[in-house]
């Protein structure tokens, strides 16, 4: 069966003539190929993010907590985990949603030294209209690839997770 080839393919030629080894370069495709998608993906939901006055990690941490179901709310270390953001940028978003008027940050009656942020009214609205734009961009992208395909891609790269998601590095 003949494969056309994409941007990746041009790239591992020049590995393999380089020297590296056959699943070396598999890795390489794997990962270039992954972050290719979600580029993609990212740069189509872009426009819709802006014009309802969203960041791409305004929207991952408003749909973190919109995940989390009523009263939609957790700590920040909760948050910076679950949206794969670093502390600070966490606290540099929670700003910008607060100013927003999107989430506000409440005392956690069981533990006087941490906050909670939740979701405000306007907040869930918006996630609401984020996810919807989201939906819309994942379908444009992927349009033309078959569903079946779809599938089998996302099970094999749970599968390459697993195993990998939870290495720490420095």
């Amino acid at each position: 069966m003949q494969v056309d080839g994409d941007e990746i393919d041009v790239v591992a030629e020049a590995w393999r003539r380089d020297g590296l080894s056959g699943p070396l370069v598999a890795m390489l495709e794997l990962s270039k190929r992954a972050g290719r998608i979600s580029a993609l993906v990212q740069q189509a939901l872009r426009g819709p993010l802006a014009e309802l006055g969203l960041t791409y990690a305004e929207f991952e941490v408003l749909t973190v907590l919109r995940r989390e179901g009523e009263p939609y709310r957790l700590r920040p270390s909760e948050l910076t985990r679950s949206a794969f953001l670093t502390s600070g940028g966490t606290s540099n978003v929670l700003q910008r949603l607060q100013k927003a008027g999107y989430v506000e940050r409440e005392a956690n009656a069981g533990d006087a030294r941490s906050r909670f942020v939740q979701l405000t009214e306007d907040g869930l609205r918006v996630t609401e209209q984020a996810l919807a734009a989201s939906g819309t961009a994942h379908e444009e992208v992927m349009a033309r690839v078959p569903p079946d395909d779809v599938r089998h891609a996302a099970d094999a790269l749970r599968e390459i997770l697993l195993i990998v998601g939870n290495r720490r590095f420095r």
